[in-house]
């Protein structure tokens, strides 16, 4: 089914652009890669803080989805497929490292840059309260932090984020619910 936007400016969606790299078309490719490439990079570094180890998995999962580009099926949205890749990669760095790092101190500034409408005018009390923002995002669990961040940031349904964490829908609402109310309680003024 196609957006009403792919409609509007008569650009191919994800799907129509995957099949079309699968069928050799490297231009297909660059698009998609520029579609998702700022919202992975900063789904990443949210988990990860180090952008270090953020370049390095996302190059790992853009490998995935390049090596895969033959055997994937348009049966689920393209991003539910790549963020359950990205998803598996962020488990399989932390069952090898048995530990999260710290945040390091330009955390917030770091990721603050990659906003798409980075405007040099933004006001200290808007900064401030996205610090106090990733600070409760930081201070919640890996489950519900990912479920959080999968529906307010890349905006997914229950039915997606369950796709990609390999939970059913009950679960990713009750994580969902879990992680608003603590962030509502740690943000109240």
């Amino acid at each position: 089914m196609d957006s009403p936007i792919a409609q509007d400016t008569a650009q191919p969606d994800d799907q129509q652009l995957m099949l079309a790299y699968a069928a050799g078309d490297e231009n297909a490719f660059a698009t998609l890669y520029g579609r998702h490439r700022v919202p992975l990079y900063r789904f990443l570094l949210r988990h990860l803080r180090n952008e270090a180890l953020a370049d390095e998995l996302f190059q790992d999962i853009w490998q995935k989805i390049i090596s895969a580009r033959l055997d994937w099926k348009p049966d689920a949205p393209f991003h539910a497929w790549l963020y359950r890749i990205a998803h598996n990669r962020l488990n399989d760095y932390w069952r090898a490292q048995k530990h999260r790092p710290a945040a390091p101190e330009d955390a917030d500034a770091r990721i603050a840059s990659l906003r798409d409408d980075n405007n040099p005018e933004r006001e200290l009390s808007e900064f401030e309260e996205r610090r106090r923002l990733q600070r409760a995002l930081e201070d919640l669990p890996d489950e519900q932090r990912t479920v959080l961040l999968l529906r307010l940031e890349h905006e997914m349904t229950l039915e997606e984020i369950g796709e990609v964490t390999g939970h059913g829908r009950e679960t990713v609402k009750s994580r969902l619910r879990y992680a608003m109310d603590k962030l509502r309680a740690r943000l109240k003024p």
